[in-house]
């Protein structure tokens, strides 16, 4: 009988222990398991961040070669939509583009800088301007103005033929006065 009361008594301990074990085990372990388990959804969680992070970033560098790629078309459009309304350049350019055309400058009128009411987010320059010349001087300047890569709308023109309706050994009998309206615009 003595080895049937160590056996229990050893079963007893043993049992025990494993209801111990299992207290221990859910009062101490499994708190820090569930830990350890938030944790490891959290690093992957970052995990995936990182990788869509880097997929993004990879295709940010492909679109900035295929942007490169069309590098002189946007400068066009830098030439086009200046930063700024540069006004001494816009005189210039008007001044030239008139005198390659064959029309005189008369008088340029008052010019404001506002905000465009067409083109959001846009400035625009408007001004008048009145020159003299042949019809075909103005045809060649309007193409000037349209093939320019600067973004110039034309409002208006008007005309009236000029003074001396006679002409004279300096000036054709083919000479008109024009007024254009002119918005010119910018970022």
């Amino acid at each position: 009988m003595n080895g049937s009361k160590n056996v229990t008594n050893l079963m007893i301990i043993i049992a025990a222990c494993s209801i111990g074990g299992i207290i221990f085990g859910g009062i101490l372990l499994l708190p820090k398991f569930q830990d350890f388990q938030a944790l490891n959804k959290i690093v992957e969680g970052k995990r995936n961040e990182l990788t869509y992070r880097a997929e993004y970033f990879l295709e940010l560098q492909k679109v900035e070669a295929q942007i490169k790629e069309y590098q002189p078309e946007l400068a066009k459009i830098d030439v086009a939509l200046p930063n700024e309304p540069s006004l001494p350049s816009l005189f210039d350019f008007l001044q030239i583009s008139t005198s390659q055309s064959g029309l005189v400058i008369s008088n340029m009128g008052n010019f404001t800088v506002s905000e465009s009411s067409k083109y959001p987010g846009l400035k625009e320059v408007s001004l008048s301007l009145d020159v003299s010349g042949p019809y075909e001087s103005l045809k060649n300047f309007l193409s000037t103005l349209e093939k320019s890569s600067r973004l110039i709308d034309v409002g208006s023109v008007s005309f009236s033929a000029s003074k001396n309706d006679q002409g004279t050994k300096n000036q054709p009998k083919d000479i008109f006065a024009f007024r254009l309206a002119i918005k010119v615009y910018s970022y």
